[in-house]
């Protein structure tokens, strides 16, 4: 006779878990995301608007970035409606989101419309050094975002231990 064993049940993925979300959950980060682009693309001139003009256009991978982003910070924000997960080790996955959403800010931003980078850079230095680093601050920024989610909703089913 063979003994069989039953194989240890595998742990959920990231994606499984977020299968199991509820529809406000979803509600919630679609309507973030939704208002993360529109926060973004306005003061950064990538939607014009009268208030608000950019020096340098808009960049091809922009708004791939911006939606990438948005999509990414609207999950974030999802996993805290009805969470379940303990505040331990929730902080440092909030701090990596908001990181991650300030980045793209700078990252898709005009190079020489923003106030801080000409401080510290002039025109010509934002034009030579701040610009060619934009698509890795984007880079960063979307790194930053899917971290936080993977952190955010692996945490929601552990079950930590309590002395």
């Amino acid at each position: 006779m063979v003994d069989t064993v039953s194989p240890a049940r595998a742990e959920p993925s990231v994606l499984d878990e977020m299968r199991a979300w509820p529809a406000r959950r979803w509600w919630s980060a679609a309507g973030i995301a939704a208002l993360t682009v529109v926060g973004t693309a306005i003061p950064t001139a990538m939607i014009p608007t009268p208030v608000f003009s950019r020096d340098v256009p808009t960049t091809v991978w922009a708004w791939p970035v911006l939606v990438v982003t948005s999509i990414l910070a609207g999950l974030v924000a999802a996993t805290y409606v009805a969470r379940r997960d303990t505040d331990e080790g929730g902080e440092r996955a909030s701090r990596l989101g908001m990181v991650g959403a300030f980045t793209t800010f700078f990252a898709v931003g005009c190079p020489v419309c923003n106030k801080l980078v000409l401080i510290a850079l002039g025109y010509s230095g934002a034009l030579t050094y701040f610009a060619p680093a934009q698509p890795f601050l984007a880079a960063l920024a979307i790194a930053l975002l899917a971290w936080a989610l993977v952190v955010r909703v692996r945490r929601e089913r552990s079950c930590p231990v309590r002395p």
